[in-house]
């Protein structure tokens, strides 16, 4: 199963009844690139995120510490016209979700697509 499927088939119990799913995505709260400085910094500090887009709201929610696919708990609620994006570099710092998260570039074309923008 792909990711993005786990991640719709794990939010589902999220969702309001006739809500949709537009968008989802992983995030993370620590930069990858303390990794060289030590792995250690990124195992002690590092939290996943799930980012669900829905036809009505955004979700930020909470995920594993080692894996990303699990969806724990809503962290905070969003209003669906906020722009998330635009999504650049190999690991994005995006601030606008309420807190500093990193999120890779293979995510990048759902950021895209959160925000309505056409796939280049």
């Amino acid at each position: 199963m792909a990711i993005r499927d786990k991640l719709r088939k794990n939010a589902a119990h999220l969702l309001q009844p006739g809500e949709n799913i537009q968008a989802v995505f992983c995030a993370q709260t620590t930069s990858q690139y303390f990794a060289l400085i030590s792995y250690w910094i990124i195992l002690l500090s590092n939290a996943y995120r799930v980012v669900v887009v829905t036809d009505r709201r955004i979700l930020v929610c909470r995920s594993g510490r080692m894996t990303m696919t699990p969806v724990k708990e809503v962290l905070r609620e969003l209003p669906r016209n906020m722009r998330i994006g635009p999504p650049s570099g190999l690991w994005w710092r995006c601030e606008t979700l309420g807190e500093k998260l990193y999120i890779h570039k293979r995510f990048h074309k759902d950021v895209n697509a959160a925000d309505g923008v056409p796939a280049a």
